[in-house]
């Protein structure tokens, strides 16, 4: 491939409205083109990474057994109402009418395939002698983000392989997921991306068990709480908190009376601390919820966040929402901001964080307009129905495995597998015949990676300040090769026949055969992040050598031209099939 001969558009200024290095990175080397907000073009450089992510994902899933399969992008939102998810993704389900005739269609364009595999199946599969089986497929996905932002790590158009695992026991559920996490594993680390394997939430998916694979990044939006002595690990949603996370009790306090006092205008935690000149440790926050129709007060330290996931798992409900302006209103007689644990209008059920129940003489508030009550304490004047683990954990809470204290990071999410269980069988009649004759259920598992992640989350863990750096395995080109004279035949002649002996072999290579600087050409195989570069110069012609140089090393090797093709080809292909160099450059970046 020559560079004359393909689009690469590459970019000196940082575009505007791009924040992080993948975003930045993936729009000034010319892999993406952004088409509107959340939706974005795969130029031929950008493509071709996509492509070498997608076949390492395809060989790891033939490797255990999957099979590949390609579902329609859109189906009748009838199989969303049958399994109840038309109202769980609300408006990030994108729905269409398509007129056919007289007569008016309703579909969506799928976020996941979990009704459209199983409603396949369930037409397909009958009896025990056809399962265990794994249906795969690399598909495009549709989700109407509302904040669509950081590049293509957030879009409404995404390329995912999703694989779906159909049994007839939970024992060969377990041997399944066990197989795919291992897979996992060695997807990420063939495509070389740093990450951790967490315990996690279904969210709107569901089923029984589930573990995120996250990327560490200080631009991730998701936040994953890590125990560095035994390696405990769960997103923050899942993520549990050991005892002695809350030790505020003072020994001998004395316990005050009941104040009330005037906060006019105070609404939130920050004002009252400001205006009562106070920490927020002191404050204890109602939250009013509906559960399941009916409202609920929980009850929050100041300094802390409601974990919503939590709660529902705690009062053991399907559906939770904050409670309506109106609905706070009418239970606590005043307006948000001003709810408090005593002297609501209306008894709902009270519900405490575990922290809570350590806060003495604590503030709170007063369920009128513009007032807060001082000195209330627990079990004094008031006592919560429920005790429990209602908070997101926070940076120094006890382990629950080790107690050592753990830490919170930014990360990625780059794949995410799910123990199903019977749900979407349940709701779509997915059933299979036992050796028995017995009618039974069908047991399922879930299986996602976001392929233009794995693009986006190598290029946020692995970048310097001039560029990308690619490992070799997704390297839109492994190789590119720079003569420095395009107008000297014999600099040419040997530029072509190298060219040529490499892809011969196997070897993706891209010749600059641009008029340019050597400056030029070197910052562009730096920012698009070429793992090897080759220069081809007037004095290393002389001397019958050429330069090569690792995009991740500083410094460069001459080699001689007589076995140079040959040379080459094995340093990229043990590159590729051990990943030690980048690896190892990786290592010492994550450590720095």
């Amino acid at each position: 491939m020559y560079w004359s001969n393909t689009l690469v558009p590459t970019m000196k200024e940082i575009p505007e409205g791009a924040e992080i290095p993948s975003h930045i990175l993936m729009l000034r080397a010319g892999l993406v083109a952004q088409v509107m907000a959340g939706a974005y073009t795969y130029l031929p450089l950008g493509l071709r990474s996509l492509h070498k992510a997608t076949e390492i994902v395809r060989a790891e899933m033939n490797f255990v057994g999957a099979n590949e399969l390609l579902m329609s992008a859109i189906c009748p939102i009838s199989l969303y109402e049958q399994t109840n998810r038309v109202e769980a993704f609300g408006n990030v389900l994108i729905k269409a009418d398509l007129l056919r005739g007289n007569k008016k269609v309703r579909v969506v364009f799928c976020p996941t395939h979990e009704e459209e595999v199983t409603d396949l199946v369930s037409r397909f599969i009958s009896s025990y002698r056809q399962l265990p089986i794994i249906l795969y497929q690399i598909q495009t996905k549709f989700r109407n983000e509302e904040r669509p932002r950081f590049g293509v790590l957030r879009t409404s158009e995404f390329l995912m392989k999703d694989a779906y695992s159909f049994h007839t026991s939970i024992e060969s559920l377990g041997e399944t997921y066990q197989k795919m996490y291992e897979a996992y594993c060695k997807i990420f680390n063939r495509c070389g991306l740093p990450f951790i394997a967490v315990e996690a939430e279904s969210g709107p998916i569901g089923g029984d068990a589930s573990h995120e694979f996250m990327t560490l990044s200080a631009n991730g939006e998701d936040k994953v709480v890590y125990c560095e002595q035994c390696g405990y690990a769960a997103n923050m949603e899942k993520a549990e908190i050991g005892s002695h996370s809350c030790d505020l009790a003072q020994k001998n306090v004395q316990l005050k009376e009941i104040v009330e006092l005037d906060t006019p205008e105070v609404h939130t935690v920050e004002q009252v601390c400001k205006f009562l000149k106070v920490k927020p440790t002191k404050l204890i926050k109602t939250l009013i919820y509906v559960a399941d129709g009916k409202p609920v007060a929980v009850l929050i330290r100041g300094d802390h966040e409601a974990n919503e996931y939590k709660i529902k798992r705690q009062l053991e409900v399907e559906k939770l929402e904050l409670a309506s302006p109106e609905l706070i209103e009418r239970v606590t007689g005043a307006p948000v901001g001003f709810a408090g644990p005593i002297r609501m209008i209306e008894k709902i059920p009270i519900h405490a964080d575990t922290c809570v129940m350590e806060i003495d003489n604590a503030i709170v508030g007063a369920n009128k307009p513009d007032k807060h009550l001082v000195n209330v304490n627990t079990m004094r004047d008031f006592m919560p129905e429920r005790i429990g683990d209602f908070r997101n954990v926070v940076s120094g809470d006890a382990c629950p495995r080790c107690s050592a204290a753990v830490t919170v990071r930014n990360a990625i999410e780059v794949g995410h597998v799910f123990k199903l269980g019977t749900k979407y069988a349940d709701r779509l009649n997915a059933k299979f015949l036992d050796a028995d004759e017995s009618q039974k259920t069908i047991i399922m598992g879930c299986y996602g990676i976001g392929i233009n992640r794995i693009i986006a989350g190598v290029v946020e863990s692995s970048h310097d300040d001039v560029g990308i750096i690619w490992p070799v395995n997704l390297a839109p080109f492994e190789v590119v090769i720079c003569p420095m004279k395009i107008t000297d035949e014999a600099t040419m002649q040997l530029t072509e026949k190298l060219h040529d002996e490499l892809w011969k072999c196997g070897v993706d290579c891209i010749v600059d055969d641009r008029d340019q600087r050597a400056g030029v050409k070197f910052k562009d195989a730096d920012l698009i992040g070429f793992p090897l570069r080759i220069v081809i110069g007037e004095k290393g012609l002389v001397e019958d050598k050429i330069e090569i140089k690792w995009r991740w090393e500083k410094e460069t090797t001459m080699i001689p031209i007589e076995n140079a093709a040959e040379q080459i080809i094995t340093l990229i292909k043990t590159e590729r099939n051990t990943n030690e160099k980048f690896s190892n450059f990786n290592q010492k970046n994550l450590q720095n």
